[in-house]
């Protein structure tokens, strides 16, 4: 299957580091050889790349790897394809357009049997169930807030509503974000770190790479990074229970609600 990477922050950071190592595993550690995406948020606007082509060999990659775009929330994808060809249209992360705000969205599993009924305000461009998924999400949640965005506590009630359902239909990890905060989705396998002050040296994994974050953060600065598998090997990453959907914001975990058969819980808000 596809891997997850975001990233949320409470200033705008670069995520040059994090993708270093996740870029590797579009072809070189591992076998997601299927095409990748990327894309920032910088205040109400996108940027926005995406590249059918491996990660690890993309000219793309290497330009995104290089380039320290800063934003405090950022979702990138590498596919293994499940559904659909090898094509630029079934490349993640998706984007659409709700209440004036741009969503992006991300997904890894397969929903073999999901074909909602889509009303004509968001339609799939591709042939993959991860961006009927989103079309689905996007125009439920109009169907229940009109044309007014709701609070976030509102939004992060009627995506754990949405998701007890797509949950029941098949393996779906996935990550949202309208730029404002990021949702995180763990059906089968996702973990996140919080790094923030006193900030100490990372290695990645899938590189000989490290980073001293003292060196390049102040310290008020918070940012969580949310991952498939851990991206470095000296850091105690938080694995997700499965079935659980996550909100962050500001750097951080403010919420938590199971989306499987269990307790209820929240994380201090």
């Amino acid at each position: 299957m596809c891997q997850l990477l975001a990233m949320n922050c409470n200033v705008p950071t670069d995520i040059c580091f994090s993708f270093a190592g996740f870029q590797a595993r579009g072809g070189a550690t591992d076998v997601h050889a299927d095409g990748w995406g990327i894309a920032f948020f910088e205040g109400r606007g996108m940027r926005f790349f995406l590249d059918p082509q491996p990660s690890a060999v993309s000219p793309v990659a290497e330009l995104v790897r290089s380039y320290p775009i800063h934003s405090k929330n950022v979702i990138a994808h590498i596919r293994k394809a499940t559904q659909g060809i090898v094509a630029l249209e079934n490349t993640h992360p998706f984007m659409r357009e709700l209440w004036g705000r741009y969503w992006i969205f991300a997904h890894n599993g397969n929903l073999p049997d999901f074909a909602p009924t889509l009303d004509g305000s968001y339609t799939p461009v591709g042939q993959t169930d991860s961006e009927r998924a989103f079309c689905w999400l996007l125009q439920q949640l109009r169907r229940r807030f009109g044309r007014c965005a709701p609070g976030q506590a509102e939004l992060f009630d009627e995506l754990h509503r949405l998701t007890l359902d797509l949950g029941a239909r098949g393996a779906c990890n996935y990550l949202l974000s309208n730029g404002d905060c990021l949702f995180a989705h763990c059906s089968t396998q996702l973990s996140f770190i919080v790094r923030q002050a006193p900030f100490a040296v990372a290695h990645l994994r899938d590189q000989d790479l490290s980073i001293d974050f003292s060196a390049v953060t102040t310290p008020d600065d918070r940012v969580a990074v949310i991952a498939t598998v851990p991206l470095t090997d000296n850091e105690h990453w938080t694995t997700m229970p499965s079935g659980s959907l996550w909100l962050f914001a500001e750097g951080a975990p403010v919420g938590h609600r199971q989306t499987i058969a269990g307790p209820e819980s929240r994380l201090p808000t």
